[in-house]
């Protein structure tokens, strides 16, 4: 055992040893290769042909430039010296090592037998992994076929649930409860719990008809006990729905209270129209026919009723806008308030208007013996809104009950609609094809279509579409009579004779305050709802009118009285129609250019006596300064001199003259103040244009010009002058 520790030792030492050299050898190696690297040759090859000293002296030159070489060159070293010197430190070096190797040659020993023994204990270690591993791998297999095992037992259980499932439900559908069969049989129809097992006989009743078709033995079981309950429960609903019913024709019921009980028990209908279909369209035909009549009567009797509460004095086809009118009726018409018995105003819309307004519109219905107490009268149109708000209320309402309660929708849930109010529509149209065909109020008729066109409006934000055809229908009858009424008129005024209407007077013509009072009428009432056709015959009236207050104008001899008359005429229209039309409708806009034509001719007229004189001067001047022939003037400074001394003593005189004149001849004093504010507003023009001519060179050396009026003092004085209405 010793020789062979003394062996391996040996072997250790010789390996150490050659080791050691080998360290020397490669120490003495990276030495060279360390000194030859610090110089820097690159990869000089001296035994190549293709050697080039260019660059031979760049390396030269280049490890030249390295440290220890300067250093070694700037000291003189021998290198041969130094390169003993090194070896032998190599030497010592390696001896040294050799030296550390042998003393630690028994650790070494020891750290190669611990290894040894380590690699034992791995290889043990190695082997008990291997038995786990095999050990894992039986238990995976067996774990799998556990899982496959689960996997099949929950796929059963879910397969007996499901049965379970459908046999619980089936055989839960098959039992007929005692207390359903009693509450069917004894319990009132309107106990909630009746509801209750209603819904659950339906259920049993769809259930035996699903078995059936499937051939399902055991429904036979429980078939005659359903289909007795069945019988029973649809007697008991028949009763009562028939009830309910009858209840409607009792004398002043508000058969809207059993409507509402009938709204709750909406599922007995259901139940009627999927288990018993003759006794469901029993109810539905008797609902129709009951209802039907209610509504019927209803309405016949209202609108009788409403009409014995309407003017007392209504419009003929004689009450046309061009009509010749009697004192009477002028005074009556346009100087006061008529009574609630007598006619209401034809041509004025007044308060009639507020009918269309919604507070109005969705108010309250008349009340007919109530207003028969009070002695009122009601113009056609609030009876019209009344009537059809009614209709309006009762027809929405009745549409949505049969929509709930017979489940009807669509073109289904209208037929059914129109065979209950079908009846009472066609009489409403009929009574009011009478009443329209003998009527001659525009204003009644128009606000009508308005009223239609607004409970149309509404019934279509509702989504309710029972009435559309009802309010079409009443519209093709109102729209022709209207524009028929509107023609009518037209040609009252174009066949109008003004020698036949009474003495002349410049003052507003009644006719045309007619026309002025109907056309704003029809404009603010057209305004919501606009139509093409009213817009074109509001302008043929338009024309017609025009050509009446000219005809009427041409019959005053005098220009001056004509034109008082026209703007008397137009102005008086213009004013009625801003307050009620909007400012820039075409009636309002041809007016005001018609007004202003005619104020302009009349300021000119108004001067004419007065300043004609200097007026046709200045217009002449002007013309002449234009083409450069002012010196033709020259010679008139007679004539000049005149005018200037004329108008410096007479235009204030004038000027007052003007003023009580227009307050005279215009009824509007806020039209009296515009037209003399542009008559003394021109004249300054004139004579700013007067005295602009006298400043001509031709005329500078009149003496006449001290005697003219300065232009500023002019202005302060005639501010003076201007009329205070």
């Amino acid at each position: 055992m010793a020789d062979c520790v003394v062996a391996g030792a040996g072997s250790d030492a010789n390996t150490a040893m050659n080791t050691t050299e080998n360290a020397l050898a490669y120490l003495q190696d990276e030495k060279l290769d360390g000194d030859i690297a610090s110089l820097q040759l690159g990869e000089l090859d001296l035994t190549t042909d293709e050697f080039i000293l260019d660059e031979v002296d760049i390396h030269i030159q280049a490890n030249l430039e390295d440290d220890l070489v300067k250093e070694a060159l700037r000291t003189g070293v021998d290198l041969r010296h130094y390169s003993k010197q090194v070896e032998t430190e190599l030497q010592r070096i390696e001896q040294a090592s050799i030296k550390d190797y042998i003393k630690e040659s028994q650790n070494i020993a020891l750290l190669h037998n611990q290894i040894t023994a380590c690699d034992s204990i791995l290889e043990r270690m190695e082997g008990m992994l291997s038995g786990f591993q095999s050990d894992l791998s039986s238990i995976s297999s067996e774990i799998q076929t556990l899982q496959q095992q689960s996997v099949s037992m929950n796929v059963r259980l879910k397969n007996r649930q499901a049965v379970r499932s459908h046999l619980s439900q089936l055989v839960d559908e098959l039992v007929v409860p005692a207390a359903m069969i009693s509450t069917i049989l004894d319990s009132p129809v309107t106990d909630q719990e009746f509801l209750e097992q209603l819904h659950e006989l339906n259920n049993k009743i769809n259930f035996t008809k699903e078995l059936s078709f499937r051939e399902t033995l055991a429904c036979n079981d429980i078939q005659d006990i359903v289909d007795r309950l069945k019988i029973k429960a649809v007697s008991k609903i028949r009763e009562f729905i028939l009830q309910k019913i009858y209840s409607f024709r009792k004398p002043m019921t508000n058969y809207q209270i059993p409507q509402n009980t009938l709204l709750k028990y909406r599922f007995f209908y259901q139940f009627l129209l999927a288990n018993e279909r003759t006794v469901a369209k029993e109810i539905r035909d008797e609902y129709v026919d009951t209802m039907s009549k209610i509504y019927y009567s209803y309405f016949k009797s209202y609108s009788g009723r409403l009409l014995k509460v309407q003017y007392e004095e209504v419009a003929d086809k004689d009450d046309l806008m061009g009509v010749e009118d009697t004192a009477k009726k002028d005074i009556l018409l346009f100087f006061s308030k008529p009574s609630l018995k007598s006619r209401n105003t034809i041509f004025t819309l007044g308060q009639r208007g507020a009918v269309l307004s919604p507070a109005e519109l969705e108010g309250p219905i008349l009340i007919p013996h109530t207003a028969q107490r009070g002695d009122s009268r009601y113009p056609y149109e609030s009876l019209f809104r009344s009537q059809h708000y009614a209709l309006l209320d009762n027809g929405c309402r009745e549409f949505l009950f049969l929509s709930d309660f017979f489940m009807v929708t669509g073109n289904s849930g209208l037929d059914l609609f129109n065979s209950i109010m079908g009846k009472t529509l066609s009489m409403l149209l009929k009574s009011m094809a009478s009443y329209v065909s003998d009527c001659f109020d525009s204003i009644a008729v128009f606000l009508c279509i308005h009223i239609i066109l607004r409970f149309r409006s509404i019934t279509s934000k509702r989504s309710l579409p029972a009435l559309d055809k009802y309010w079409e229908a009443v519209l093709e009858l109102l729209w022709p009579r209207f524009e028929l009424i509107l023609e009518m008129n037209i040609h009252s005024i174009r066949n109008t004779d003004p020698q036949k209407l009474g003495l002349l007077d410049t003052r507003p013509h009644y006719i045309t305050r007619r026309y002025a009072e109907f056309s704003s009428a029809i404009v603010s009432i057209n305004q919501t709802f606009p139509n093409e056709r009213t817009h074109t015959l509001l302008g043929q009236l338009q024309v017609e009118v025009e050509n009446f207050v000219l005809k009427m104008a041409a019959e005053f001899p005098s220009r001056r009285d004509q034109l008082i008359f026209l703007i008397n005429n137009y102005d008086m229209m213009l004013s009625v129609l801003m307050e009620r039309a909007a400012d820039d409708s075409k009636e309002v806009e041809g007016f005001q250019q018609l007004l202003l034509a005619r104020t302009q001719e009349f300021i000119e007229e108004l001067l004419s006596p007065p300043f004609g004189g200097m007026i046709s001067f200045v217009k002449e001047a002007e013309v002449l300064m234009e083409r450069g022939q002012l010196e033709r003037l020259k010679n008139d400074e007679a004539r000049i001199s005149q005018l200037v001394r004329g108008f410096s003593s007479s235009w204030k005189h004038s000027v007052e003259a003007m003023s009580q004149e227009v307050m005279r001849s215009f009824t509007n004093f806020k039209n009296g103040t515009s037209i003399i504010q542009g008559a003394l507003t021109q004249l300054i023009q004139y004579y700013h244009g007067f005295h602009k001519v006298l400043n001509q060179p031709a005329f500078r050396s009149l003496a006449a010009r001290s005697d003219l009026i300065n232009l500023h003092h002019l202005m302060v004085e005639v501010k003076k002058h201007k009329p205070n209405f």
